[in-house]
């Protein structure tokens, strides 16, 4: 399974973050072909490192194919669009193979 994470460092104004996030780009993403999987969740402390994480999503693929062919989406240009408009400089993009140990 391949993921798309998205960490998110706390917004100014967490209120109007979350309803944008929960009523506009959620709605957005969950139509991005292939995606199997979406888990959101809400940062309630840093134990370790650092400080200021708010939020983070995982968008789950079956595989590296799929994951492919939704980031060349047009449904994943509009969310891409979106995220830049309300979130460009709180978020962090990584990608991850998940690990069968």
């Amino acid at each position: 399974m391949i993921k798309l994470l998205a960490l998110y460092s706390t917004p100014d104004d967490a209120e109007a973050f979350m309803t944008h996030y929960r009523d506009v780009h959620l709605p957005i993403a969950r139509t991005i072909p292939g995606l199997v999987k979406s888990e959101v969740t809400q940062v309630a402390a840093t134990l370790m490192g650092e400080p200021g994480n708010f939020l983070l999503a995982e968008l789950c693929f079956e595989d590296e194919a799929s994951y492919k062919a939704a980031m060349k989406s047009p449904e994943n240009a509009a969310a891409g669009k979106d995220l830049m408009g309300f979130a460009g400089k709180l978020v962090t993009l990584m990608k991850g193979e998940v690990l069968d140990i």
